[in-house]
């Protein structure tokens, strides 16, 4: 039973959730900070629900993600990247088809109170963020296939995110929480740029048409560093001259780690990427 969840908890990937808990949280910091009024009936339970909804979805994206590489064959067993079970043979294909809709269910049913509090705006990015979540690797024109994931997660995993949760608690557009959660969206852009040098050959071999693969190695890296740059200046125009401006300093070493990087050493890089949102919090709380 143990070895079981530990198995499951892995399939969800709980190193990558802080790129959906933490635009959240930087949302619900940013209506503090900027004095807005909070007009939620229950301000608390929006805030967890809007969290535990943000993480059902990011759980039910790499679920999906997870069955149509299967299927297309793009993962493998022994795979440089991290161990994905279905190819792996550890889990069966119903078995993630009865974690992909509970997962869902877990989604629309938070979904529905936010929905209730949001009204059609809300709605309008649950029902956005589901078929980006199935888009994302399915079908024979799947965003990240095509190259332009990037763009959908800065939306979803940075803008859409923290304005999202500030207007739930509002009612009203709060450009504090627009920018700052724009760094949270350029930390997540590093860590598929980081996913996808690593994975370029194999990615080449499958058709799949990400930024490396349209532009080389050398193009991929020059569009994180240009995301890293862009982190202190989204930042400063969410909360001026402050500690979280510093997020650039930690990013950038982390970029020259990157470029020194090969094979299975990607993955040290992704988790360290993956930790800039905690820090990044962190420093916006200070």
């Amino acid at each position: 039973m143990k070895n079981r969840i530990l198995l499951w908890l892995r399939i969800v990937r709980p190193q990558t959730l802080f790129a959906s808990l933490v635009p959240v949280l930087v949302g619900v910091l940013s209506v503090h900070r900027s004095g807005t009024a909070v007009v939620a009936t229950h301000p608390a339970l929006t805030a967890v629900l809007t969290a535990l909804c943000a993480l059902s979805l990011q759980i039910l994206s790499n679920l999906i993600n997870d069955w149509y590489d299967f299927k297309r064959g793009t993962d493998k067993a022994g795979r440089a990247g991290f161990r994905r079970a279905l190819a792996e043979g550890e889990v069966s294909e119903r078995q993630m088809l009865i974690a992909i809709g509970i997962d869902l269910s877990i989604a629309v049913l938070t979904g529905l109170y936010l929905v209730w509090e949001g009204g059609l705006p809300i709605l309008a990015i649950g029902l956005s963020a589901i078929l980006f979540a199935y888009l994302y690797t399915a079908t024979s024109h799947s965003l990240s296939y095509l190259g332009i994931a990037d763009i959908f997660v800065l939306l979803y995993y940075g803008l859409i995110a923290s304005a999202g949760t500030a207007y739930l608690l509002t009612g009203s557009f709060v450009p504090m929480a627009f920018h700052a959660g724009a760094v949270c969206g350029l930390i997540s852009m590093g860590v598929l740029m980081i996913n996808n040098l690593r994975d370029i050959e194999d990615d080449r071999v499958a058709g799949k048409r990400t930024l490396p693969v349209r532009f080389g190695k050398r193009g991929g890296e020059i569009v994180m560093l240009a995301e890293v740059l862009l982190m202190p200046v989204a930042a400063w125009m969410a909360f001026g001259f402050s500690p979280s401006v510093f997020i650039v300093l930690p990013a950038l070493a982390l970029y020259g780690c990157v470029l020194h990087a090969s094979g299975p050493l990607y993955n040290r890089c992704l988790l360290a990427t993956g930790l800039l949102n905690v820090l990044y919090l962190i420093l916006c709380l200070i």
